[in-house]
């Protein structure tokens, strides 16, 4: 699977034995985290995959000159989020760690887990003021700042196959819900399938509710919803919301065996880079899937733009849902936090930028926009960083907002939606069971 899913919701893994080596070997008993370690030594535990270059490359460059020695630890990523969770609460717990901010670091603070970093700030305001501040803010909890992004940014975008909309007389993508309602008449009409979904992953049809809803009642109902008022799921723009997405169902936007696509074997991509679909909703690494795939169509045919407007929605057309960034977080008993501090400033710099640049990802920070001519698509990756500097409110991925428990429920919901076997008092249902 070409997406990253460092960015995408955490997996949940069987639970098994920690398997990370001696460096998170179990303590026990100890009064501060990895106390048993060699002095001057942290550990950094991160997402096993390919930008493991890039923070080894930020390790080597902190330990040329600091006395307390990072030592990088990776889980591979399909194991991450439950051996996380087995190890947050040991001796062998990192000095920092990986996460995707809100929901999936909420718990760890609720359990007095992890370090404010607010001080971090004061000593140095960059931690905060060289990053977007609508990703930034992704890893604030009861608005206390508990993380640092450390990866890049992948909002989600509308993707089309310019050629395929071309022929069936469609001149720019939809900027309007109505214009995307008249461009998937006229590609049903052309033969084709609207809209590529893949529905059997759940998690792809989750990215419509989470726009529908935003531009319908705006970031206010799902912030209000994760703040533990379930009655805003029976609301009238809900209702509306919900409304809208089985209208787009019911008049075959996404073709009849939806279901049965997946983008993580190919599948649903594979639709709109062969010509087969007009449209795909997904996260900005379809540019980087469909380039490894078909790097052809990828430099002349495929087209990107934002997520259209719903005239009279409460929701500012330039607000984003996706997946804003990862983040590092501190352990709050942490033996050496000058060092945990010090290191986290790496995340900012001009060599961080420019190492994720060159693999493809698109850092969060202020001084992003001047590399942004070293990309693979220079085009491509300003049009995307715009889009995320411009936003007034970038919603992170309902799955990753809510703790990890609720994912299941959430990804049942939606598919059971566009599926038809519930109704829309069954969604609302389904989602006033998730707990705050």
């Amino acid at each position: 699977m070409r997406n990253n899913p460092s960015l995408r919701t955490p997996v949940l893994a069987a639970a098994g034995v920690l398997a990370l080596g001696l460096s998170l070997a179990g303590c026990g008993g100890s009064d501060s985290a990895g106390s048993d370690r060699p002095e001057n030594e942290i550990h950094v535990l991160v997402y096993g995959d390919a930008s493991n270059d890039v923070e080894n490359a930020m390790v080597d460059k902190f330990n040329e000159t600091s006395d307390v020695k990072v030592v990088l630890d990776t889980i591979p990523g399909a194991e991450y989020q439950q051996k996380l969770q087995t190890v947050m609460s040991t001796d062998a717990a990192p000095d920092i760690f990986f996460n995707w901010g809100g929901g999936s670091i909420s718990d760890f603070v609720e359990a007095d887990l992890l370090m404010p970093l607010d001080d971090f700030i004061e000593e140095d305001p960059q931690l905060e003021e060289a990053f977007l501040p609508s990703v930034f803010d992704v890893a604030r909890v009861d608005d206390t700042p508990y993380g640092i992004p450390m990866r890049g940014t992948q909002p989600v975008m509308l993707f089309s196959n310019k050629e395929v909309l071309a022929s069936a007389g469609i001149s720019e993508p939809p900027q309007t819900w109505d214009d995307l309602l008249d461009a998937v008449d006229k590609l049903k009409a052309a033969g084709k399938t609207p809209i590529a979904l893949g529905g059997g992953d759940e998690w792809p049809t989750q990215m419509w509710f989470s726009y529908v809803y935003d531009r319908v009642a705006g970031p206010e109902l799902f912030a209000s919803a994760l703040e533990g008022d379930t009655e805003v799921w029976d609301s009238e723009e809900s209702r509306e919301s919900l409304g809208m997405l089985r209208d787009l169902v019911d008049s075959g936007a996404f073709g009849t065996n939806f279901q049965s696509v997946k983008f993580t074997d190919g599948g649903s991509h594979t639709l709109l880079s062969s010509g087969e679909a007009g449209f795909e909703l997904m996260g900005s690494w379809e540019y980087s899937t469909i380039q490894d795939i078909n790097p052809e169509f990828a430099e002349n045919s495929l087209g990107w733009s934002e997520f259209p407007e719903i005239e009279g929605g409460k929701g500012d057309a330039a607000n984003l849902v996706g997946n804003t960034n990862n983040y590092y977080s501190v352990l709050k008993d942490t033996r050496y936090p000058d060092a945990a501090r010090d290191f986290l400033k790496l995340m900012y710099s001009d060599e961080f930028v420019q190492e994720h640049m060159a693999i493809g990802n698109l850092p969060t920070t202020t001084n992003t926009e001047q590399f942004l001519d070293q990309a693979a698509n220079p085009d491509y990756a300003s049009f995307q960083f715009g889009l995320v500097q411009d936003a007034p409110n970038f919603q992170l991925s309902w799955d990753q907002a809510y703790p990890p428990a609720a994912t299941p429920t959430i990804h049942s919901a939606v598919s059971d939606f566009f599926a038809g076997s519930i109704d829309e008092d069954g969604f609302i249902a389904a989602m006033q069971s998730l707990k705050k």
